[in-house]
This record gives C-alpha cells, structure tokens and sequence, in this order.
C-alpha cells in the first residue's frame, strides 16, 4: 500500500482501457483514440505520432519502431521490426576511404532509412480499426497549431542545445532566437503538419516516394550521405517471432535481433538463479543485478546484430548452461575485474507507449530517434528530424554488426510483454538509450522478486553499469545509501549524466477484470485508464 504522506504517484486504475506514455498530450490522445472506436493498435500509434510532434528530442517520424502486439491478450504474441536498414551504397570501405575511422552523431552515415511510419501503416493496417488519417489527426493539429513545452522537454532540449544550433531547421524548430524555450512556450512545425497529413491521406507512399522523400534524400546527400530514392521506396519491416524466456513461473517476450531484448532476457536468466534478498535495494541485491548486466552487455556488444547478414547465436546467449556459467563468475565480496567480463561470454533518448483496450488487446509499441534529437540534421522542406541509430554500428572488420549495405544496425529499444496462466498480465517497457535492457530486467524483478506494485518499482533509484567500462552511474539515493558498500566491493560508482531511464507499464488483472497502470516521473507523462 502507497504511503500518501510520502511524494510519489497512484497506480492508473480502469477498466475499459488504459494507456501509459511518457508525455500527458499522448496518453490522452490515446484514451481518445480508444474511447472513438480503436484499438489497442490504433491508440499507440496515434500517441506515437503525437509525441513525434510535442516531445520530438525523443521520437519521430524520423526514426524506428518495435512493437509487441497480443491480440485479445493471448500469449500468442505478435512482434514487428520496423528498423531501417543503411543505404546499399554504403560500405566500411567507402567510410574509410573517406578517412572515417567512427560514425559521428551528426554524421549521414549515422542515418539509416527510418523505419517507423512503414511500422505504423502495416501494424493499422493488419491490427487496427480506424484509417490512418483519424488516427494521425490528433498529430497533425498539434503540429499545425502549437504545443507547449513541458518541463523534460525543456531539459532535453537544454541539454542538447548545442547540437540544435548546427542545424538551420533545428535552430529555428526548437530553440527561441537560439536559446532555450521556456517551460509553457509554444512550438510549431507545420511542415512536419503537412507531413503527418500526406502519410494519413496517401500511406507510407507519402514518406518514402515523391516530394518527403526527395526532400529526405537531398538532405541527407547533402550532408556527404549516399542515401537514394530507391533505398527509401525499399523500406520494409518485418513480422518476427518474439524470443522469451521463464521468470518466477511467468513468460517474459521480447523482440529477437538486432534488438537487444535478448539481453534483457540473459539478465533475468542470471537473476534468477539467485534467491531474493529481503531490500530491492540492498548491496547484495544491486551487486547481482551490475554483475549480469556487466556480462550480458559484453555478450551484446560481441554478438547482437542484424540476424539477416549476421549468425547471431540467440539459443546460446539463452541458454542454461550460459546462465549457468555466468551466475556462478558472480562474487558477492568483489566487482568482477573487466578482462574477466570481457571474456566470459566468449562462443565456441526514445519514447515508450503501453495500451490495452477493452479486449484487452495490449500492445507494447517504442519509437526512438537514439539520443536526444538524434543526428541534429533536419530535412528543411518536410520537417523530419534523423535518428542517430547507426552510430550503434561497429567499424571492425567480421564484426557481427558492422557496418554494411543494407544492414540494420543493433538496436538499443526494446518493446516487453509478459505472461501468466495463457494470458499477457504485464506490457511494460523502459526508455534511456544503452539503459533498456538492464531496465527491463531491474523492473520485473522489483515486481516479482519482492512484490512491489507497478508504480513503486517504476519510482526506485536505478543505477547502470556503464557498457565496456568500470564505472557504475547511480542515483543521489543509492549513491548516499549503499554507494559507499559497492565502492570497497570494487565498482566506481558515479553521478549519472542525467535521470537513468524512464518507464511505463500496464498490468492486467484477469480476475478482477480491471487494469492498473504505471508511469515514470523521470518523464512528463502520466497513464490514465476509464
């Protein structure tokens, strides 16, 4: 039972629909969306869509899209990978040629063909109810008309101010007069308006041939890309079949490679080979979780990749005898040295959207732009902001992911869904970039290790072994907690960069025939249910 004397928020209760999102405009354009006549479906990408206009430093139409879909809430889960794939032109060879020896940010070899409105047009259409220019408007009003700025906004844009000011389109879309716009300021982006309107009317043909397309196009060779038409008219995601793994009795789903969801999934299988302390929060609880984070990351960094070009071992990388091997590296008196994490798996920004509607339908839908406003780089004409995701590419020869014609690169966001006795109980996801897959794991053990609700294992301090380093970012309360024990354990615990993540998350109580919703301060927004 929540303490009301303490800060923090409800659970979301309803009963005939509900929807989390990271911004307050989205979670009720989704609620909108469904008490209209749509779906599940419908609602996350008219949310989505929305908060590629209001919150646009974490998501747009320039960006990629994975989503989970339980039709009814079957366990027969549905995923789609809707990543884009590099220009087919461009090779390791070329980018060292022209002397490149990393992908910088602002870079148009960082921009592979986005994904998410091919995602959104096929997942309406094969799941939805309600045609692409209804569910779009909600979006295309806000674009057109204005929007204010909420407070996480304006401490993204803050923080990514300078990026901003490179970019003619950027500078003048996001920045007032250069500066940063205050928290109540309205922003406009009537051209991503006419977008949105083109795609609602004509389909993904609007965005990926004619004029937004051109537009794209010549931005991005004008940048040095090697981006064509005929790479945009390409664009395709794909029905997958998600992965899953077992957690405390219940199945938890992910979406296979080249997202990272299988780690997600090794986590837990490490976890669970250890028996639950009695504090979410003590040393010995947070050492376990750094740990198998530490050596699943290095499995991910070896391993993950676009499993069309690339062999990706999933069985392996799921297996017990890994979990096995892994859990047992762990020592509760001492941080393992990096070499030894290095070498123990060796084998012979983003904005996240839960709804469940009342057939209960849940979907588990991410649209990310990476970082923070992505690359920085604006098509001047139709308003899209590039991601930044093939900076997440590796320059080394035979690796698994590196770069390539064609390829997708491994993928940091990461849709989850888990279920129970036949049925999906829990959509959930955890946004902040490298963070997700430690994300998913740290919330579902908070749930089902020591049995806290929705709300309150959202609202703990996180922390998160930084990839290919020593160093463990941690928030203020576990710093001054049990900081001072995980540092004479070996790690080095520092301040993080900024809030470690965000989440949110709907749990479906079959019995009572109601839904309880979570969401994640670190973000503006909120869930609502009816």
């Amino acid at each position: 039972m929540r303490n009301f004397e303490t800060p923090g928020r409800s659970l979301a209760v309803g009963r005939d629909g509900m929807a989390a999102t990271s911004h307050p405009t989205a979670t009720l354009t989704a609620v909108e969306i469904l008490k209209a006549g749509g779906n599940a479906v419908d609602a996350a990408v008219a949310a989505c869509a929305v908060q590629c206009v209001v919150e646009a430093g974490s998501t747009g139409v320039g960006g990629d899209c994975f989503a989970l879909v339980a039709p009814g809430g079957s366990a027969d889960v549905i995923a789609y990978n809707g990543s884009g794939r590099t220009p087919a032109g461009l090779t390791l060879a070329r980018l060292r040629d022209a002397g490149g020896s990393a992908i910088d940010r602002r870079s148009p070899h960082a921009v592979t063909v986005p994904g998410a409105v091919e995602a959104w047009a096929r997942l309406v259409a094969g799941h939805g109810r309600l045609p692409l220019r209804e569910i779009l408007a909600p979006a295309v009003a806000l674009a057109r008309n204005g929007y204010p700025v909420t407070p996480r906004v304006a401490f993204d844009i803050g923080h990514q101010r300078e990026l901003l000011l490179q970019d003619p389109m950027a500078r003048t879309t996001f920045l007032a007069d250069g500066a940063v716009p205050k928290v109540g300021s309205l922003q406009h982006q009537p051209r991503l308006a006419d977008t949105l309107e083109a795609i609602g009317r004509d389909g993904p043909d609007a965005f990926y041939r004619g004029p937004v397309a051109e537009d794209m196009v010549a931005c991005l060779q004008g940048h040095g890309g090697c981006h064509t038409m005929a790479d945009f008219a390409a664009a395709q995601g794909e029905y997958v079949t998600p992965i899953r793994t077992s957690y405390r009795g219940r199945t938890v789903y992910e979406c296979p490679p080249n997202g990272q969801g299988v780690i997600a999934l090794m986590i837990l299988n490490i976890l669970k080979r250890f028996t639950p302390g009695s504090d979410p929060l003590g040393a010995d609880t947070l050492h376990i979780e750094i740990e198998a984070t530490r050596l699943a990351y290095a499995a991910r960094d070896a391993f993950v990749a676009d499993q069309a070009v690339a062999e990706v071992p999933v069985d392996h990388l799921l297996s017990d005898a890994l979990a096995d091997d892994l859990a047992a590296r762990i020592d509760l008196t001492r941080a393992l040295p990096r070499q030894a994490v290095e070498e123990a798996v060796e084998h012979t920004d983003t904005v996240y959207i839960a709804v469940v509607d009342k057939d209960r339908t849940a979907v588990s839908f991410i649209n990310s732009l990476f970082t923070p406003y992505g690359s920085g780089l604006m098509a001047p004409r139709s308003g899209v902001l590039f991601h930044n995701r093939g900076q997440s590419f590796s320059l080394v020869d035979g690796h698994p992911n590196a770069i390539g014609p064609g390829k997708r690169p491994m993928h940091t966001i990461i849709p989850g869904m888990v279920a129970e006795n036949g049925r999906v109980c829990l959509t959930f996801g955890v946004m902040g970039g490298h963070y997700q897959a430690m994300g998913h794991a740290h919330l579902l053990s908070k749930l089902f290790d020591h049995g806290l609700d929705l709300q309150a294992a959202i609202e703990l301090p996180r922390l998160f072994p930084l990839p290919g380093t020593g160093e463990v970012e941690a928030e203020r309360a576990i710093r001054e907690t049990v900081g001072p024990e995980l540092e004479r354990r070996g790690f080095t615990i520092q301040t993080p960069r900024g809030p470690i993540g965000g989440a949110q998350a709907i749990m479906v109580d079959w019995e009572q025939g109601t839904l309880l919703g979570g969401s994640d301060h670190r973000k503006d927004g909120c869930a609502l249910g009816f």
